[in-house]
């Protein structure tokens, strides 16, 4: 009995990971969506339903360390509790980046909108389908399934350099315009609204793109973390 009520534990902790995999995938789509629609009502719900995702995580962490010292598994079981133990750390965080597109959301004025001819659309898409992909591995205990998540995520980070690399031109065209003669132009001659709202473009543009790669990073992690459990290897550690 005590051995089947181990197993029993093991698969609770299972199913807790997923769970909470779950709902962090939620959150992360929710504010995606409250960022290109302005939600402010949904990015509310997003903040302040965070506090349930860190309890929930905390509850999960305290789970494992439980299984650690009163069990002592080896092997397998150890290598799983292990990975959920960090994987419920790294879910945990996409959380809190959720949270930051939340508080952009609601800290925006209407003005301060990203920097035309960025597609955050495809980049927020890429970020979400790392996080499913990460998730769907650990489920499935597909080691191969970690291995594409960290190959495409090469990708994401691809499209983030170019975020900055936007911005820099932004800001250099900037420089020049009002060095040459003092009239707010960026690119092709197109009049910009004042400095003080290019550079909240700008700064609205970085946070954003540096978050949405965290997110990425974070589902690497979680792959590498699934791997670990299954093969024992730190390959796709970083």
């Amino acid at each position: 009995m005590p051995r089947e009520a181990y197993r029993k534990r093991l698969e609770r902790l299972r199913d807790a990971v997923v769970a909470m995999g779950d709902r962090v995938y939620e959150q992360l789509d929710d504010a995606v969506t409250a960022l290109f629609t302005d939600d402010c009502a949904l990015a509310r719900d997003i903040v302040e339903t965070d506090a349930t995702v860190n309890d929930r995580c905390l509850e999960i962490e305290r789970e494992c360390l439980d299984l650690l010292a009163l069990h002592q598994p080896v092997a397998g079981d150890l290598r799983f509790v292990v990975a959920a133990f960090q994987i419920v750390t790294d879910l945990e965080r996409i959380g809190d980046l959720a949270t930051n597109l939340a508080e952009y959301t609601l800290a925006s004025t209407g003005s301060a909108s990203p920097l035309p001819d960025v597609d955050f659309e495809r980049i927020a898409a890429l970020a979400l389908a790392q996080v499913d992909r990460a998730l769907e591995a650990f489920v499935t205990d597909d080691a191969e399934a970690c291995f594409a998540v960290a190959d495409r995520d090469d990708e994401l980070d691809a499209r983030c350099v170019r975020v900055a690399e936007r911005v820099v031109r932004t800001l250099v065209e900037l420089h020049v315009d009002h060095e040459s003669n003092g009239e707010q132009r960026v690119g092709h001659g197109t009049r910009t609204p004042p400095v003080a709202d290019v550079i909240a473009n700008v700064s609205r543009t970085l946070v954003i793109a540096r978050d949405l790669e965290r997110v990425g990073d974070h589902a690497v992690n979680v792959a590498a973390r699934t791997l670990y459990a299954l093969e024992n290897s730190e390959e796709l550690l970083r």
